[in-house]
């Protein structure tokens, strides 16, 4: 199985070298064109070569926007039959991977991921007369262009930037700068390696709130590798849930319907009318299509379907910036409803066998078992070797229980009926 709940991600090494190779190839054969770019691992120049010759050798033509962001990709690809973006995102730097768009962002769909995997092993290769062309072109500018466009910022604010050392110092700065506000950036450089660990999650980003006091800032915008993932904290230094956020873009946005998947808090019912999602943004963007206002995860994916259909880090940060502008966020959080959440994970090389075994057809989508007082999510991740326990509920006492409660039956090996 190549894809998981988000494009491809492996440890780096020969065989990944190999897929990028193949997939560009089974790529390139059904696009007159695609643009490519990448994140900052050290792996990447490596890989977008590999996938370019593939895409070539099918007769596809080829332009690389070089290091940029996800969304940054994503964007351009209206302009191209398709997008690849070389990156594993949040995860460490030993790992990349591929991510493969539509010209709207949207991420191929699950047909269009296993078109890819039966003709894997196919040859793609055009004859000598029709090789494809290969080139590059500035994708940021015009993505920072569109931005700008769409979102009036004001002139002054303080904001503090943190983007990981990864592809979003390309282009954060920058609309900042454009815009007229001040920050004080951390790891805003791009660098093969991360100063903290990828993924935005509070545990790895302890400076953070000392920073916001210290400046006197608005808050803090915080970026995972490839700046699909966006978090905040805001006025007081206070780390914002990805649910909280999920509730202030709805309000900001004016959202009446919003997608986001089964791991998400239900306090966002209480705000709006919800869809729910196996989790993985590519399956929040394909229901997106069918209709909804806004959608993301509380992992840090937001998606803007006025916008674009793929996750994006930049946009979202420059809404919050206008947020933070107007309002109190720390006063307008703690008066958004808060049920507890318990997110565990669990180190497993035979994760999908494990959660196969209770019963479900795929394990990165899991099972949701509701209760009335709570519940609790059991899948394996579809980028790590690891199973994940969600659980949520109406106190700590029946979010704890819920989550054991998934801990026994994803070890007890036995289906549930």
């Amino acid at each position: 199985m190549l894809f998981g709940s988000s494009g491809i991600r492996r440890p780096f090494g020969p065989e990944l070298i190999k897929t990028a190779l193949q997939v560009g190839a089974c790529v390139g054969a059904s696009c007159g064109s695609i643009v490519t770019g990448r994140d900052a691992r050290t792996t990447g120049p490596l890989l977008e070569a590999a996938f370019t010759a593939g895409a070539a050798g099918a007769g596809c033509r080829v332009v690389s926007g070089g290091v940029a962001p996800t969304p940054t990709v994503a964007y351009a690809a209206q302009q191209y039959d398709a997008g690849c973006m070389i990156t594993a995102s949040h995860n460490p730097e030993e790992y990349n991977g591929l991510k493969l768009v539509n010209p709207g962002g949207s991420a191929f769909s699950l047909a269009h991921q296993q078109e890819i995997e039966d003709t894997y092993t196919l040859p793609h290769i055009a004859d000598w007369k029709n090789q494809g062309e290969t080139g590059e072109a500035d994708i940021i500018r015009p993505y920072l262009d569109a931005i700008l466009d769409a979102v009036a910022l004001p002139e002054g604010l303080h904001m503090v930037l943190d983007c990981g050392n990864g592809a979003a110092s390309r282009v954060t700065p920058a609309l900042l700068r454009r815009a007229g506000i001040r920050y004080t950036g951390i790891n805003c450089t791009v660098q093969g390696f991360f100063a903290r660990p990828s993924e935005p999650l509070n545990e790895h980003l302890p400076y953070i709130p000392a920073m916001v006091r210290q400046t006197g800032a608005a808050g803090a915008l915080i970026h995972d590798g490839d700046a699909d993932r966006f978090m905040a904290f805001d006025n007081q230094g206070n780390y914002i849930s990805g649910d909280h956020l999920l509730m202030l873009f709805a309000e900001w946005t004016g959202a009446k319907s919003v997608v986001t998947t089964v791991d998400a808090s239900m306090a966002i019912e209480e705000v709006a009318s919800v869809a729910r999602t196996p989790v993985g943004d590519s399956f929040v963007s394909e229901a997106l299509v069918s209709g909804g206002d806004f959608g993301g995860e509380p992992s840090g994916s937001w998606i803007f379907p006025a916008h674009s259909l793929c996750p994006d880090g930049p946009y979202a940060a420059t809404l919050y910036c206008a947020m933070a502008a107007e309002w109190d966020v720390a006063e307008k959080v703690a008066a958004y409803p808060q049920y507890p959440i318990i997110r565990r994970s669990f180190l497993r090389e035979d994760a999908h066998t494990l959660v196969r075994a209770l019963g479900v057809d795929n394990p990165t989508d899991g099972i949701r078992i509701e209760e009335e007082d709570g519940w609790c999510l059991i899948r394996a991740s579809g980028t790590e070797p690891k199973v994940r326990i969600t659980a949520e509920g109406r106190d700590a006492d029946s979010a704890e229980r819920m989550a054991v409660k998934g801990e026994k039956i994803l070890f007890s090996g036995q289906p549930i009926h």
